[in-house]
């Protein structure tokens, strides 16, 4: 399930791309974004118990590239592992996020402070 099987020119470009993003910026590989979700759903037969009773159930993956939303179906022997690794590819986009907004604030706090010791030694 590690996509590392998959032979082709474009698995090869994206697992090249992301071993380089993830060289340059520590990232860990087996992260996933997105959420995962069970679903239920009609097959369309009319004579399967879903047309009247309860749909089947289906587990996606949804997530975005470039700018387009990808819904991928999960195999139910896949849910386990996907849902850790979409928590913590969860986790790691919070990290990230307080990193750079701490790395704002303090950028302000730096500029307030060079502004109040400029005016302190107009003084």
């Amino acid at each position: 399930m590690k996509g590392d099987k998959i032979r082709s020119a474009e698995a090869s470009r994206l697992r090249q791309r992301k071993h380089q993003l993830a060289r340059r910026f520590d990232i860990p590989d087996h992260l996933l974004p997105g959420s995962l979700s069970e679903v239920h759903y009609r097959c369309g037969k009319p004579n399967c118990h879903c047309a009247t009773g309860e749909r089947h159930a289906a587990w996606t993956l949804t997530f975005m590239v470039e700018g387009r939303k990808r819904v991928e179906r999960i195999p139910p022997e896949w849910v386990d592992e996907v849902r850790e690794r979409v928590q913590a590819g969860r986790q790691f986009q919070d990290a990230v996020r307080d990193v750079l907004a701490a790395n704002a604030q303090l950028l302000a706090l730096e500029r307030r402070q060079l502004r109040e010791q400029r005016k302190r030694n107009k003084r």
